[in-house]
């Protein structure tokens, strides 16, 4: 049974849910030792063609009956479709390209999140300089109402491993954002850098990169990571970051008055 199982999960990840529908519907009325008859041509691609025949010869080998094995099919192409509609994973990539992956630009798909909030906007990264499509954006998403909350690194005159100040930089360029810097750790030892680099918006959409928010990040550099859309991880992140900041890890920015 557990080939067969995979054999179901192999075709639905596959073909697209009408066509699962349509093979169902075909398997009610065969048995599987005419079933690769009446499923011929059903398929346009032979990738697919194969998985349905992989999935007949398997069939073959058990006593599921026709109407056991369609139910299978619809009710797989079911859970895979809402898991699907639920969260959706992309690559993201800034630097030399190939045919074999297609990516998106690591600037489009934060400007994505930023553009997409309605209500709660977190960014972090180490450092931010010279990324002025972000700062627009960032003062749009303020100016519709988003709370925008920006956590840096701070500069090594505040404690921190910089030389420049990036808060009192974005405290000018994005004067209605709430800026956050890491305070201490929760068992009291020194604490490291603010080296994490992501975008959440509305706990709906999250972007996980390795790019900081600089110009050669967004459009030079070899940056690489993922875009995800619904599902439990952008909500996950947003409620840790939240968390961070409720329990005083993640303080307040102290930006020097020179700074506006």
């Amino acid at each position: 049974m557990d080939k067969l199982l995979d054999a179901v999960a192999a075709l639905v990840w596959l073909v697209p849910p009408d066509k699962i529908q349509l093979i169902a519907n075909k398997i009610r009325q065969t048995d599987a030792t005419r079933a690769t008859g009446s499923l011929l041509g059903v398929l346009g691609t032979s990738a697919a063609a194969a998985v349905v025949d992989q999935l007949i010869e398997t069939w073959r080998t058990t006593n599921v009956a026709a109407n056991e094995l369609a139910s299978m099919l619809m009710a797989a192409g079911h859970v895979f479709t809402k898991v699907v509609d639920q969260q959706s994973t992309e690559l993201v990539w800034t630097g030399p390209t190939t045919s074999f992956v297609s990516t998106r630009q690591t600037e489009q798909a934060l400007l994505q999140v930023i553009n997409s909030a309605q209500e709660r906007l977190f960014i972090i990264s180490y450092v931010a300089y010279d990324v002025q499509t972000v700062t627009d954006a960032l003062n749009e998403a303020s100016h519709r109402g988003v709370v925008v909350c920006v956590l840096l690194e701070q500069s090594q005159a505040h404690g921190g491993k910089i030389t420049v100040d990036a808060l009192a930089n974005m405290s000018m360029l994005v004067p209605a954002a709430r800026l956050y810097a890491w305070s201490t750790v929760s068992d009291g030892s020194p604490k490291g850098s603010v080296h994490a680099k992501v975008a959440v918006a509305d706990r709906t959409i999250c972007f996980i990169t390795s790019a900081n928010l600089t110009n050669f990040a967004m459009e030079r550099n070899m940056e690489a990571g993922v875009l995800i859309r619904g599902g439990q991880l952008p909500k996950s992140l947003h409620e840790h970051l939240d968390a961070l900041v409720n329990t005083g890890i993640i303080l307040p920015a102290k930006v020097t008055q020179s700074a506006h």
